[in-house]
């Protein structure tokens, strides 16, 4: 069985553009077979799926907030992730205010 072309990628790949600063922001760098690959950190990963929601328009496409939420959410609960971190990633990418009130919502004490 050969690659078709005309297949689609699972999961579905999608492009983004960062500036120097963002695109190093958050790495990790693991050895993998052999190669130095940089991976992002979770909290980084969060950040970067609202930044990419949110400029999409004013409140971004409703499934890509959506999926932000979903990964802040899950970041969160599985501690990969802590609110330090992702407020940190958010300021940096100029979004921390648009961010704040999910933040806040995911982990106040009830």
């Amino acid at each position: 069985m050969g690659f078709s072309p005309s297949r689609r990628a699972q999961p579905p790949v999608q492009i983004v553009r960062f500036g120097p600063q963002m695109l190093q922001a958050g790495t990790r760098t693991h050895l993998i077979a052999g190669v130095s690959v940089n991976i992002y950190k979770p909290a980084k990963t969060v950040a970067d799926l609202f930044h990419h929601a949110l400029r999409q328009g004013r409140d971004g496409p409703k499934a890509d907030v959506t999926r932000a939420l979903q990964a802040m959410k899950e970041g969160l609960r599985l501690g990969k992730a802590t609110p330090a971190e992702i407020a940190r990633y958010a300021d940096q990418a100029g979004i921390w205010s648009k961010v704040q009130p999910y933040l806040e919502a995911m982990t106040v004490e009830g």
